[in-house]
Order: structure tokens, then sequence, then C-alpha cells
């Protein structure tokens, strides 16, 4: 892991709110669309802001490979959910 104090602190809060509020409702969409629900638009907005902070924390990523695997997990996931819901979509 990088030294760089700004560096120790993001990945804290970016692992905080990954583990107390991003995670947990992340794998209920996973529950429900495995269930074959169909997404809210809240759910879809949800997903939106996953996508657009994943996108703005590559660069962050790329210097800390200790994320690597933890990145991938998350972003297979993410598109996991979507493939689902849309094929949730497609039989509603």
């Amino acid at each position: 892991m990088s030294h760089d104090p700004t560096d120790t602190g993001t990945s804290q809060a970016l692992l905080d709110r990954l583990v107390h509020t991003r995670l947990p409702r992340t794998l209920e969409l996973k529950e429900r669309v495995d269930a074959g629900e169909r997404l809210t638009d809240p759910d879809l907005e949800f997903l939106k802001d996953l996508l657009d902070d994943a996108q703005l924390s590559q660069q962050f990523i790329a210097r800390h490979p200790e994320l690597h695997s933890l990145a991938g997990r998350l972003v297979q996931l993410y598109e996991d959910i979507v493939k689902k819901a849309v094929e949730n979509e497609s039989k509603g």
C-alpha cells in the first residue's frame, strides 16, 4: 500500500463506505434480481452511482495492487446484477 497519508485516508473511507453502506445494499439488490424482481428507479440510481464511483476510483485502485482483487470482484457483482436485471425486464 502507498505510504501517502492521503491515500491511506482515502482507502479507509472507501472501505468503510463499502462495508457499511454499499455492499449490504448491493447484495440485497443481487438477492432480489436473482429472485426475479425488477429494479426500481431508486435501485437503478444506486447502481448508476456505484458504476460512476467505480469509474472515478480506477486511478486510485490502479496505484494499489492490494485492492485489485476486491475491485474486480465488485465489478463482477455489479455486472451480474445488471445482467440479471435486464433478463428480468425482458420477462416482464
